[in-house]
């Protein structure tokens, strides 16, 4: 067990959080990142071929410049950038180590994670929301075939694949597949591709589902998923199409959980956003933070990494004002 007692641990070693540790270094806080996976560990996790919306200097942290030749970067170009971030920093950083419990102890937070403890005066909460699937909760669900996790469309060319939602994520899977070979069939809740869908890709997924190239069942649900068919439940009544994999995209959501377990309260509606003074972003636990995209709950389309960043400036100037 160390006896360091850290001006601050930061969970979650993100843009979000490595944004946090730059101004904690630039303060000369004591501090520690303690990240699950790899470093950006979430970034890691997108497709192989994934662009962002967001232009570079939009992603950038620490005011060092995202050079990028493309107009929008893709996922192997930001991993390049933020490893060359660390590089920079040398941030003080645990990768690959999880952290189970955060409590407050007179004064002083106590961390557990699954190789140690520790004690910081102050804990930023900087942990995403890509790490549990919204499921659909059908029977079948728990299936080999069905996927929460989309990484790259070679394993479905030439099979018979489900995608489902009308999502950034779903757009770009469907397209993906489809290019490669998959013959593809989409279920979509509402009855139109998401209006957040990237604007250069959307004439796209609709011009596919136009000429019939994509099929696409509008309001329409999964209602049982069996080895080789989908049942699908659609406004002209109940369907059966042959399948061999389904790639359920239907979204994300922070571990509300681990939130509730430290002590911040949530919202009562289905949003479950947690309580923080947006001014500090301190919860209504003191000398614990929130950072980037957890501060919206079930919102997970309010903060990004280009709206989100100021919070590390917040947290930080907080804490050395006290």
């Amino acid at each position: 067990m160390t006896e360091t007692t850290y001006d601050l641990i930061i969970v979650g070693g993100g843009p979000i959080g490595l944004a946090c540790a730059i101004e904690a270094e630039k303060k000369k806080l004591n501090y520690l990142i303690i990240e699950k996976g790899a470093i950006v560990n979430s970034i890691f996790n997108y497709p192989l071929y994934m662009t962002f919306f967001s232009t570079a200097e939009r992603l950038e942290i620490g005011e060092i410049p995202f050079n990028c030749l493309a107009p929008k970067p893709g996922r192997q170009e930001a991993l390049e950038y933020y490893r060359n971030i660390h590089r920079y920093f040398k941030f003080n950083i645990n990768l690959f180590e999880k952290v189970l419990n955060v409590q407050k102890e007179n004064e002083i937070f106590a961390i557990k994670t699954d190789k140690q403890n520790y004690k910081s005066k102050n804990v930023v909460i900087a942990t995403g929301f890509y790490d549990i699937p919204i499921e659909m909760n059908v029977l079948g669900e728990s299936l080999p075939k069905v996927r929460h996790y989309y990484k790259e469309a070679h394993e479905y060319a030439f099979r018979k694949v489900l995608v489902v939602g009308a999502n950034n994520s779903s757009v770009d899977a469907a397209l993906e597949c489809w290019r490669k070979g998959a013959e593809v069939t989409m279920v979509i809740r509402k009855n139109e591709i998401n209006s957040r869908v990237k604007y250069w890709v959307k004439p796209d997924i609709e011009n596919r589902i136009e000429e019939g190239s994509i099929k696409a069942y509008f309001q329409s649900n999964i209602t049982e998923i069996r080895e080789n068919e989908v049942e699908i439940e659609t406004p002209e009544g109940k369907i059966t199409v042959e399948n061999d994999f389904v790639l359920a995209l239907t979204g994300y959501k922070p571990d509300l959980n681990f939130l509730k377990e430290m002590g911040i309260q949530l919202s009562d509606d289905e949003l479950k956003i947690p309580v923080y003074n947006p001014a500090t972003m301190e919860t209504n636990v003191k000398g614990l933070f929130l950072a980037g995209v957890v501060c919206g709950g079930m919102q997970t389309h309010k903060w990004f990494i280009e709206n989100s960043r100021i919070h590390a400036n917040m947290i930080v100037d907080y804490i050395t004002s006290k």
